[in-house]
């Protein structure tokens, strides 16, 4: 089944739901960078977190970055999204070990303590940054927590991964659920609000669901599937990158003509791998002096 993220509203539109699956996305990640169970559950829940947040933009050029910056074993993370449904991501110790923790895989032991970041670049000239700190480093929770405090969005985040005995990747998806600000009478409304925390108390885990083998719209409907629940739209979403030797070449370029000099007199080729994808660029000697030429031409 081909992943994809579907968009909708409830209890009059005083609601708005995204929800995911992701099974190819954080599969594909986990192949990128050869990563731990540990890490590709964390990644992953990030990575389909991130692709429902990157369809909330507005514009195709519009760019939302998420960062983990916690002080554990695995060490940051950072996951990209367009309102495509196009994500990508990496962690800096994609191959973390940790003892179970109640049998279960220590996500919060492996992020640790620390702060998530958002960073939304919608064509200002300085985009807009919002930090908070990790509350529980289980990455739905602080992303719950990120609404409600940096957008004043009160929200709802689920976020699951299944894995497989053989380290693949069985399931993957999740759910954000938010309260809009509606133009509605304020009685009607809190009546909204105590129906819905109610109905996601009653909600088992999102990795229960994706076990149950629930569809995105399926988890919907489990949820608010009495608050007149309508499906707007479905987005396909992949793990994509961007790069190529082109852009790598910009940022060899940008440490300067000296520094590329110095690569050069070393005289051996040069290997630059993307964060996001792990692909290795690889720059000859005359490639490396094609490109001291252009920063002197640029001067």
């Amino acid at each position: 089944m081909n992943d994809y993220i579907v968009r909708g509203i409830a209890a009059g539109g005083q609601i708005r739901v995204f929800a995911a699956t992701t099974r190819n996305v954080v599969e594909t990640a986990r192949q990128h960078h050869e990563m731990s169970p540990i890490a590709t559950v964390a990644l992953g829940r990030l990575l389909t977190g991130g692709a429902m947040m990157g369809t909330m933009m507005k514009n195709d050029s519009d760019v939302v970055t998420i960062q983990i910056k916690g002080n554990g074993p695995i060490g940051a993370m950072t996951v990209t999204a367009d309102s495509k449904g196009r994500v990508k991501g990496f962690v800096a110790n994609p191959q973390v070990m940790l003892p179970l923790k109640d049998g279960k895989l220590d996500i919060a032991g492996a992020l640790g303590l620390g702060v998530l970041s958002v960073i939304k670049d919608i064509g200002l000239r300085e985009p807009y940054v919002g930090d908070t700190i990790l509350v529980t480093s289980e990455i739905a929770d602080d992303l719950t927590y990120y609404f409600a405090t940096s957008e004043q969005v009160p929200s709802s985040v689920g976020l699951g991964v299944l894995m497989n005995k053989d380290n693949t990747v069985e399931q993957a998806g999740g759910f954000i659920i938010q309260l809009m600000p509606g133009a509605t009478l304020e009685d009607a409304k809190e009546e909204t609000i105590e129906k819905l925390e109610a109905r996601i108390k009653e909600v088992k885990s999102v990795t229960q669901l994706l076990e149950e083998g629930m569809t995105p719209e399926e988890i919907l409907e489990h949820i608010l599937g009495d608050m007149g629940l309508e499906i707007l739209d479905k987005t396909p979403t992949e793990f994509y990158c961007n790069c190529s030797k082109e852009r790598v070449a910009m940022a060899i370029m940008s440490v300067g003509k000296d520094e590329i000099a110095q690569m050069i007199e070393e005289g051996n080729p040069i290997e630059v791998k993307c964060h996001f994808c792990n692909t290795a660029y690889n720059f000859s000697i005359d490639d490396l002096k094609h490109l001291r030429e252009l920063c002197e031409k640029r001067r």
